[in-house]
């Protein structure tokens, strides 16, 4: 394993491990902009496409008197089939009623179906028996000649190259496809570059990932990349991370132990990661989802059991004197020290003030951020704080 991580296994070896780390940067940066533009399942489409392209391919050669199993011309094959593929989906979604994702299924179900009949035709053939074209459902790099990881690699590096040569206008098209279309940018045109680079991410990683797992190697990068940041440039280059990370994993792990399949092992790895990020990101992980309502109960607990000190009301919540004395504004007996004294002072006085705001539509907009803990400074200037002191009942009109 070690061997296969540092490239050590041979020059075929790491060829493979580098075109798949290659193609994996490429369906991370090219599936950001899918999963931005909420159109993941085109990717499935697309895919499931592929298979009749492959198979018409192979027969072809044959026919023409080659063995068929010529790595450009399948992939040629399978490009060609998925681009009709993409152009049905595109036609029933724009000239008939079926919404997007009725004709996805439909393009995908019937294009496959005919891939798995072809297959089998292709199996009957006396120069199909070992072609090896099963390996295209699920990938496979057993056996991958040098010539066949030289194309994967150069492939997948003019794809990259070419998915971020189109970001901003892609961006653009994915967040506001109105203001793109305003600044005389071809909306259309930009989807379509879209659709062509899915396309092509899609035909490459055929021979490692499968067509059937091409679409998660398009789709959980971004997914896993947008646990991390908010920022759209953010997201494209730490899902191209991942997904070359994944796909570099994978192939060593696969290349370590040869009977395990490259395609699901890269997907595994993929999900891995994503698990990772889906429970340790720092803003949007279950880990910090988990740690701010904690520490949202706690400033409840706090801020009530301050409310209660003011008013002289006995506090009974065990988890309300305990916060309260680990803060050191109560004694172990209940009652408040001088310091809970004034906090509790001061959160009476906080509260009295919001509670007056908001019976007062004048103040309509600075109530609306009433939320019982945000502080009132916070939300309103000196100025409006001293006119609201000026209409506090006597008694309660106290300096904190």
């Amino acid at each position: 394993m070690l061997d296969a991580l540092t490239l050590q296994l041979g020059y075929n070896a790491t060829l493979v491990t580098l075109g798949a780390t290659l193609l994996g940067m490429a369906a991370g940066v090219g599936g950001t902009f899918l999963f931005l533009r909420k159109r993941a399942l085109v990717s499935d489409a697309v895919s499931h496409a592929t298979l009749p392209g492959v198979a018409l391919a192979f027969m072809l050669m044959v026919w023409l008197g080659g063995d068929g199993r010529n790595l450009i011309g399948l992939l040629a094959g399978a490009a060609v089939s998925a681009g009709i593929g993409l152009l049905c989906v595109t036609w029933l979604t724009t000239r008939t009623r079926l919404a997007e994702d009725a004709a996805i299924g439909a393009v995908l179900s019937v294009f496959f179906g005919f891939g798995v009949a072809l297959l089998t035709v292709v199996q009957s053939m006396n120069a199909g028996r070992q072609a090896g074209l099963e390996g295209f459902l699920l990938g496979s790099t057993a056996g991958m000649l040098r010539s066949d990881a030289v194309i994967i690699a150069v492939s997948a590096a003019l794809t990259l190259a070419l998915v971020m040569l189109l970001r901003r206008p892609l961006t653009l098209a994915s967040f506001d496809p109105e203001y793109a279309a305003a600044t005389g940018q071809n909306v259309a045109r930009t989807d379509l570059a879209m659709m062509a680079l899915v396309l092509a991410v899609t035909v490459v990683g055929l021979k490692i990932v499968g067509l059937i797992l091409i679409v998660a190697l398009l789709i959980i990068p971004p997914v896993t990349a947008r646990f991390w940041t908010e920022r759209t440039d953010h997201v494209v280059m730490i899902s191209g991370l991942i997904g070359g990370l994944s796909a570099y994993i994978g192939a060593a792990l696969s290349a370590s132990f040869p009977d395990m399949p490259t395609g699901p092992i890269i997907v595994l790895v993929g999900f891995l990661l994503f698990l990772l990020s889906l429970l340790l990101a720092p803003e949007r992980g279950v880990l910090a989802a988990v740690l701010r309502h904690r520490a949202f109960q706690r400033q409840v607990h706090l801020r009530q059991g301050l409310l209660a000190l003011a008013q002289g009301q006995p506090i009974y919540e065990a988890l309300t004197l305990r916060l309260l004395r680990r803060e050191g504004w109560v004694l172990p007996d209940g009652v408040a020290t001088p310091e809970g004294r004034g906090r509790a002072s001061r959160a009476l006085l906080d509260e009295t003030r919001w509670q007056l705001i908001r019976r007062d539509p004048s103040f309509e907009a600075a109530a609306a951020h009433y939320d019982g803990l945000t502080p009132i400074e916070t939300v309103l200037t000196p100025d409006q704080i001293t006119e609201v002191d000026a209409r506090l009942p006597a008694p309660q009109a106290v300096t904190p």
